[in-house]
């Protein structure tokens, strides 16, 4: 690739620049702002807060490592699918506001990921409850 080429691809993104712990550094506060930017999303506050009281119950809950990494794994992949269904949603936003098929058929997919995801959380912890209670 000419140089001139390289050179722009570079000051594009000057995030690109940067390495070794000036680079880390930088990428850990553009994911705070991230979670910040989630946090803005009501479905995604609603499982922070559940998280604050899910994940401690889960060291209480799970009788050894593998369980309470089950119980407290599918809660904080739960956010995770989340995070990624809002940036799917952002993303095609962004392109433009007109409905088109392929704009819904991606938002559809997000949607069916978050909600696989809760129905995966919401089988854990059910099975772990009967398991303690029943």
């Amino acid at each position: 690739m000419p140089p001139s080429v390289q050179r722009a691809d570079v000051s594009a993104n000057p995030q690109k620049e940067r390495t070794g712990l000036n680079r880390v550094w930088h990428a850990f506060g553009y994911s705070l702002a991230g979670l910040r930017a989630g946090w803005g999303e009501t479905a995604f506050r609603q499982e922070c807060i559940a998280a604050l009281v899910l994940v401690p119950l889960a060291f209480w809950l799970g009788r050894n490592w593998v369980e309470v990494a089950l119980l407290a794994g599918s809660v904080l992949l739960l956010m995770v699918v989340e995070l990624l269904n809002t940036a799917i949603e952002t993303a095609i936003d962004r392109v433009g506001p007109e409905w088109h098929d392929l704009s819904k058929r991606a938002k559809d997919m997000g949607s069916a990921a978050v909600l696989i995801s809760l129905l995966v959380c919401a089988g854990i912890w059910l099975a772990a409850l009967g398991q303690r209670f029943l």
